[in-house]
């Protein structure tokens, strides 16, 4: 098995920080940085390293549950709505005051921490205060005002944008050619598991296309809007096939190292995630569709041939995945854009 942090792309810096940090860690660390930068994977190596008594060697179990997402005393704990909640904060508390399984330390990863709202005072003694077996790691895309005093608490740890030359060139390395590693860089966000997993999918090329084509398509007709948002969500189902596959495999690799080792998988925490991710993989493919769709109307914009029309369809497309944040129906939030932009269109 790998270096646990080679999952984590073009962020050196933070890398090494972590690592340092392995060995002797604090009660409290923030990870900040965009989405796709690489903080969930290198939450997950760091936590790892922390457990691992080869401060992660990617080859003992600890590493392998830990990477899973099953090992007992690595908690991964998601918000369940638009933000995080006073209740959640509360089963947090609780969580962070639980004795370690197996060890003498537990992890609490604690994700979209930039969603935190109204729960930030719940949490702030908890996570100044925890428990000596505690350790947080707290991901956040940025710092709201609600999050500067648990900031003041915490080792923050800055993650930047991960180039497209930087995925790009980690796809080649694993022998992608090169002009397909550039295609798949720039619809990856930054992210070299989504980057890797796009590598594998028949359907990526035909999904960019339906997306380019959106603006051809419409023609003020609101059963045109109405087949186009189901070819898009039928599109965007698409690209779990290679999700569940990577996945299947998981569940085989883990199974057999329990087997010789005389243990067992904790299947409901990894099926748990493992719906995490398919989650994950279908908002990482509407962000992408919604990238692709923006170049469209950019392009437009730039030959001058229809400008109020263009700019006025990026504001709608702006707007809907600003509202990709707050969960929504993903289908009735499509074809609210696309009635918008088929009306931006007839201005």
């Amino acid at each position: 098995m790998a270096d646990p942090f080679d999952a984590v792309v073009g962020q050196d810096r933070a890398v090494a920080q972590l690592r340092a940090a392995a060995a002797h860690p604090v009660h409290a660390y923030l990870l900040v940085g965009p989405p796709g930068s690489g903080k969930r994977a290198a939450a997950a190596a760091f936590a790892a390293a922390m457990l691992c008594g080869d401060r992660g060697c990617g080859d003992c179990s600890i590493c392998a549950h830990v990477l899973a997402g099953v090992h007992p005393d690595v908690v991964m704990v998601e918000r369940t709505g638009a933000a995080i909640l006073v209740d959640e904060a509360r089963e947090i508390a609780r969580l962070a005051a639980r004795s370690p399984v197996e060890g003498d330390r537990k992890v609490l990863v604690l994700t979209d921490f930039h969603l935190v709202d109204r729960a930030a005072p719940a949490l702030l003694k908890t996570i100044e205060e925890p428990s000596a077996s505690t350790v947080f790691v707290i991901l956040a895309d940025y710092l709201p005002p609600e999050l500067v005093t648990i900031a003041s608490r915490c080792v923050v740890i800055e993650f930047g944008a991960v180039s497209d030359e930087s995925v790009a060139a980690v796809l080649v390395r694993d022998g992608v050619a090169p002009d397909v590693a550039q295609r798949v860089a720039t619809a990856s966000n930054g992210n070299i598991a989504r980057a890797r997993l796009l590598v594998a999918d028949a359907g990526f090329a035909g999904r960019q296309e339906l997306w380019a084509a959106v603006p051809t398509r419409l023609d003020g007709h609101g059963a045109t809007v109405a087949a186009l948002a189901d070819d898009l969500m039928a599109s965007i189902e698409g690209v779990l096939e290679p999700v569940k596959v990577r996945q299947a495999a998981e569940v085989e690799r883990l199974d057999a190292q329990a087997k010789e080792q005389g243990g067992r998988v904790r299947k409901k925490d990894l099926e748990d995630r493992h719906r995490r991710e398919q989650r994950r993989a279908r908002m990482d493919e509407l962000r992408a569709g919604l990238a692709v769709l923006s170049r469209s109307y950019r392009d437009r914009l730039a030959t001058g041939s229809d400008g109020p029309a263009s700019a006025m369809s990026l504001d709608a497309i702006r707007k809907t995945r600003e509202a990709l944040l707050n969960n929504p129906n993903e289908t009735l939030l499509l074809q609210a854009m696309l009635v918008r932009l088929s009306e931006s269109q007839r201005q």
